[in-house]
């Protein structure tokens, strides 16, 4: 939960303010499969998110020992929603979003990847490899397979690159960036 805690709180904070632009979906798989979680968070929505760990996880972990016997999506605490999950069909469904990248150590470098502007979908995987199901999917659909360096990183610091390079872009003019990781 820490590394998750730390994803989401890069993922959204910025030094006064949250990222407005940016969502997150987390998929927390646990077998049997009814027992498995989707966290949603919506940056233009967030609220009672703060910069630190401790907190994020808090705020996740509330939400997710709430829905526990939830049968249904609801909302945990504003822009924060949780819901039963299959998790291929939410990758599947994660993957009709514009612009699907897929961050791995073996991929394309980030600097050299033509972003096609706009809004971006990246998948970030755990410490642990995407399933072969997983995989699969991934590559079936033709997600393009980017780096952000010559490095195994952490998933809060594949999002730190990430959203640097798309706030480099940004600026220079190449279009407006976001990142839903």
């Amino acid at each position: 939960m820490d590394e998750v805690a730390r994803a989401v709180s890069t993922a959204f904070t910025l030094s006064n303010d949250l990222r407005r632009d940016t969502e997150v979906t987390i998929l927390f798989v646990a077998n049997p499969p009814p027992r498995a979680r989707r966290v949603d968070l919506v940056g233009a929505r967030l609220r009672y998110l703060n910069p630190d760990e401790r907190s994020t996880a808090a705020l996740l972990k509330n939400a997710l020992v709430r829905s526990v016997d939830f049968p249904r999506p609801f909302e945990s605490s504003p822009g924060l929603t949780v819901a039963p999950s299959d998790p291929a069909a939410d990758l599947r469904a994660f993957l009709s979003r514009p612009n699907p990248v897929w961050l791995r150590e073996d991929g394309e470098p980030l600097a050299l990847w033509a972003s096609p502007g706009g809004e971006v979908a990246a998948v970030v995987s755990d410490p642990y490899d995407p399933t072969a199901e997983e995989s699969d999917l991934l590559t079936e659909a033709g997600v393009a397979r980017v780096s952000v360096g010559p490095r195994i990183l952490r998933t809060s610091q594949v999002i730190d690159v990430l959203h640097r390079e798309l706030d480099l872009r940004e600026a220079a003019g190449r279009g407006p960036a976001t990142a839903p990781p």
